[in-house]
């Protein structure tokens, strides 16, 4: 009885550490200009998305160079840039995502991942499945 008992607790640690892992990005983050702040949050479907919450000029923007012209008069404020990422335990990475760009309205695949520094996120878009052809970027945590 002892031993179930203890590999109970054991394997409610490891769980539990890995959902820490998991949700440390459901956060909210500076862009890398500190234009933007981006809230990522984990939905129901345990998928992670980020939406803009925060803009330091111009809150009242329009997404004016996205290529369906029936979204060009929709605000950035809220705005959905973020989408469809699940946790990678075995590369502590974020894959399978996409992420938008209000300043060229195009949409890249994407995968996050933390280096050293907990605070600062790391995000690369890409283009055709060629992770090594891309664009990264540094978002750090807004501290409240």
């Amino acid at each position: 009885m002892q031993r179930k008992f203890f590999t109970f607790a054991l394997l409610s640690l490891i769980f539990a550490g890995m959902a820490a892992q998991e949700n440390k990005v459901a956060d909210k983050w500076f862009n890398e200009d500190e234009t933007a702040h981006i809230r990522i949050f984990k939905a129901t479907n345990g998928k992670f998305y980020g939406k803009i919450e925060w803009l330091k000029e111009d809150p009242d923007r329009l997404d004016v160079n996205n290529p369906d012209e029936n979204k060009q008069k929709e605000p950035l404020l809220g705005l959905m840039i973020l989408e469809g990422f699940s946790y990678e335990a075995e590369k502590n990475q974020w894959n399978e995502g996409t992420i938008y760009d209000p300043d060229n309205g195009k949409t890249y695949d994407c995968y996050m991942w933390f280096d050293e520094d907990p605070d600062v996120l790391s995000i690369k878009g890409y283009v055709l499945g060629m992770k090594f052809i891309g664009r990264e970027t540094k978002w750090k945590r807004v501290k409240e």
